[in-house]
């Protein structure tokens, strides 16, 4: 069985402990979901920050001086087949951290006419599988993410963030929501 910590911390008002006891099962649902089995123990943290927080390290560290609604910061550049690690070991290996603005995330739930706990469950499942190696800078990347984020977020019992993208992309109707969650 695989050891994962998921160390999730509030570092800003507002944050409720639903948000972290969430944060903490949609990153388990993505890693007991994808992790090679046996594998050797894991830490993940989750930050739940402000947007000024975020702000400043998206300005550090992707040179863009606004806020985003989640950051990933892999600490691994292994691919999923290779983390496999020492089963026994006891000390755990880091995958990264995932960084999450609160106030923009608040916004885009109300704009996008989302639940805020899906919201915030979609993009730290969005974030985790950054960490894990996916990402969406093709088709065919965003495609395969996509349809992780779909099944992981169906298993915490979230609808489909992108269901009604295809008939409005298709029929010509109003604008689809973006294809995966921003600055992620």
């Amino acid at each position: 069985m695989t050891r994962v910590e998921i160390i999730v911390t509030a570092a800003a008002a507002g944050w409720d402990g639903e948000a972290a006891k969430l944060a903490e099962a949609a990153a388990a649902t993505v890693l007991s979901g994808l992790l090679p089995r046996p594998c050797g123990p894991l830490e993940l943290g989750i930050t739940l920050a402000d947007d000024a927080t975020v702000r400043d390290l998206n300005h550090r560290y992707r040179g863009r001086d606004k806020p985003t609604n989640v950051l990933s910061f892999p600490l691994m550049a292994a691919p999923l087949d290779e983390l496999a690690g020492d089963p026994d070991s006891a000390q755990p290996a880091m995958l990264g951290d995932v960084v999450l603005a609160r106030q923009t995330i608040l916004c885009e739930a109300e704009e996008q006419g989302k639940e805020v706990p899906a919201h915030l469950a979609h993009l730290v499942v969005h974030g985790v599988l950054h960490l894990l190696g996916f990402d969406h800078e093709s088709d065919g990347e965003a495609d395969q993410m996509e349809a992780l984020e779909i099944r992981f977020l169906a298993e915490l019992g979230v609808d489909d963030p992108y269901g009604d993208r295809g008939d409005a992309r298709d029929e010509g109707g109003p604008a689809a929501p973006p294809r995966t969650p921003a600055g992620a």
